[in-house]
């Protein structure tokens, strides 16, 4: 299996969580809400605080909630345009000539190949779920430490470490319950002691694991309209071409 089949495989199912999190569904008045369904009860207050520093540090919750169109390229592979707020997704995958525009909400849209729209609605739908899961999959990369209180999310202070890049770390543990098909997975967030940034993830296959599957540094953030994103680092490959807006061009979520 290729190292992204297998980063893919462990993080699809984690991150269907994390990026259908709906801000809308909090009543609270905190400044960083947790998500319905995040475990407050079995999450300890220091690990909560944390995570409102990362928020805070990333831009902040009301930027987060603000922010329409995100793009990026997943390891040089495929490329995003994602509307935040109406939950639709433009996806290219160059090397195989394909182009979709997907519904995120019911998993619905349109599939192009070889510059020939697809009519065929069993080829459609199966192209979509592909492009779906990759959604899933390419924008936790992205955005996951605005996900730290998400639905199902268990969150736990581990203590102090260092980094792979020499940086002194406060570490957060991510477990989940009742959520995906891969309940055992475990994460440890690396947050740094000056900027309260996440700058590493290390994942573990089990929660009883004590070596990481791999570890993940997430360096070189910059500000991208009124966040701070990191493309992150893996084997030598990372997130480009990032970037924040509340404008594309006219068409780019209608037509291929």
């Amino acid at each position: 299996m290729s190292n992204y089949t297998s980063f893919f495989c462990m993080l699809i199912m984690l991150s269907i969580i994390a990026c259908k999190s709906d801000p809308s569904a909090t009543t609270s008045n905190e400044v960083n809400p947790a998500v319905a369904g995040f475990n407050a009860v079995d999450s300890d207050a220091a690990a909560i605080a944390v995570a409102d520093e990362v928020m805070e540090a990333m831009g902040g919750r009301e930027a987060w909630d603000a922010s329409r169109y995100i793009g990026w390229t997943f390891f040089g592979r495929r490329s995003h345009l994602w509307d935040k707020q109406a939950m639709m997704n433009r996806l290219d995958i160059p090397g195989d000539k394909v182009s979709m525009i997907i519904n995120l909400e019911d998993q619905t849209g349109q599939v192009s190949k070889d510059g020939v729209k697809l009519t065929n609605a069993d080829t459609i739908a199966k192209y979509i779920d592909q492009g779906y899961k990759m959604w899933i999959n390419d924008s936790y990369w992205l955005v996951m430490p605005f996900k730290l209180k998400d639905s199902g999310v268990t969150l736990k202070t581990v203590g102090q470490d260092t980094t792979t890049l020499g940086a002194d770390a406060d570490v957060l543990e991510l477990t989940f319950a009742g959520v995906g098909v891969t309940p055992d997975n475990k994460y440890e967030v690396y947050v740094d002691k000056t900027s309260r940034l996440v700058t590493q993830w290390d994942f573990y296959s089990k929660y009883s694991d004590t070596i990481a599957r791999f570890q993940s540094p997430w360096p070189n953030y910059k500000k991208y309209g009124d966040l701070l994103l990191s493309g992150g680092q893996i084997a030598g490959n990372q997130l480009t071409d990032i970037s924040v807006s509340q404008n594309v061009r006219k068409g780019v979520f209608s037509e291929l």
